[in-house]
């Protein structure tokens, strides 16, 4: 399938409607500037392919570029063109349309909302619900870190980490590997002379970091994309959290199940088209962000799941969390934009050794 296609597919699955992208666009515009009313002039046809009419004053949602806003209102053109059920081929969509249609995507169905003092910015009205959780999402973002690594040549941080279990913090196989080596036991250690400490803060203009030491590495899973790092539970005045809550058994309903991810998003132009995180991002990147989506399917289901969840990545190591239990469901481990992430289905491992050895919260 091709990206247009991919893109086509998406914004009929996210968006729907012209009415309800038009609508969510403008929750979002007026979320960057309270005195923007301009939704009546949505409707209204555009005098040419890139603008104009009543959106021409729609303000900077984001990033402030001026190409935000003439593909806010590509895209919503772009709508008209796609949200009667039919084929729709490349040659339908150009690709101004395609990249309108991402940026819409991205910006109302999903975003990647900052995170400040512990809490999360107004997200657009698509997510409206997430309002509605706000205290049991802060709860989550509060126990969600950057992993950050001392006398490393290459990096100062490698991915993100959350608490787990009482003093333990999961992350991702190739984020430990970077200071990490095995013993000739089995056994991991440091890589001299390299240390990890997890700063539960790194979020947009915060000034004090909340760092707890990674006092070991409990062990690197050969099998998933998954590490366990003993933390210290006390640095200065401050101790841990208690863990997020891991599920013990799948969702009912898996495909579908509203989700959201808690990380540090990074430039990723390796694996990205950089037009579309500049969209989302605005060039704001390796500080904590909420990013919610849905789960999109499955692989095989013991080693895999899909999410569609706006990450990049320095998300390595997110936790993936059920909107309506608000339990960890899986570990996010990679993935593409309009492709599909991938996490490790954590109630699968209940019984796996080294999640055992963690004492990972189960409930």
């Amino acid at each position: 399938m091709s990206r247009k296609q991919r893109v086509i597919e998406e914004a009929r699955r996210i968006l729907g409607t012209f009415e309800t992208a038009a609508d969510a666009i403008g929750a979002v515009a007026r979320a960057a500037a309270p005195e923007f009313d301009g939704l009546e002039s949505l409707t209204a046809p555009m005098p040419g392919p890139r603008g104009g009419g009543g959106l021409s004053e729609l303000p900077s949602m984001g990033g402030g570029a001026p190409d935000q806003q003439r593909d806010v209102l590509a895209g919503l053109e772009a709508m008209k063109k796609i949200e009667k059920p039919g084929d729709i081929s490349d040659a339908d969509l150009s690709d101004q349309d395609q990249q309108g249609l991402e940026a819409i995507i991205l910006l109302a169905g999903r975003p990647a909302i900052l995170i400040q003092e512990g809490d999360f910015l107004e997200p657009p009205k698509l997510w409206a619900d997430l309002k509605q959780s706000r205290e049991q999402i802060k709860s989550a973002i509060s126990r969600v870190g950057r992993v950050e690594v001392s006398n490393n040549p290459n990096f100062e941080w490698l991915g993100t980490g959350w608490l787990a279990g009482k003093d333990v913090i999961l992350t991702n196989r190739h984020v430990a590997i970077e200071f990490s080596q095995n013993k000739n036991d089995g056994t991991w250690t440091f890589r001299a002379p390299m240390g990890a400490s997890v700063n539960l803060h790194a979020e947009l203009n915060s000034e004090e970091p909340l760092t707890f030491k990674v006092t070991a590495i409990i062990g690197i899973h050969d099998t998933h994309d998954l590490a366990a790092l003993r933390v210290e539970q006390v640095s200065g005045p401050n101790r841990l959290p208690d863990p997020l809550p891991v599920a013990r058994q799948a969702p009912a309903t898996l495909k579908g199940r509203k989700v959201y991810v808690v990380g540090y998003p990074a430039w990723d132009g390796r694996r990205n088209d950089p037009e579309p995180m500049k969209r989302i991002f605005a060039d704001i990147y390796n500080v904590k962000r909420l990013q919610p989506g849905e789960i999109s399917g499955d692989a095989v289901p013991a080693f895999e799941i899909f999410h569609d969840c706006s990450t990049l990545g320095g998300n390595s190591g997110s936790p993936v969390i059920d909107l309506e239990t608000h339990q960890v469901i899986g570990l996010h481990f990679g993935g593409r934009f309009l492709e599909k992430n991938h996490a490790v289905p954590l109630w699968t491992l209940m019984n796996d050794d080294l999640i055992k050895r963690a004492a990972i919260n189960f409930n």
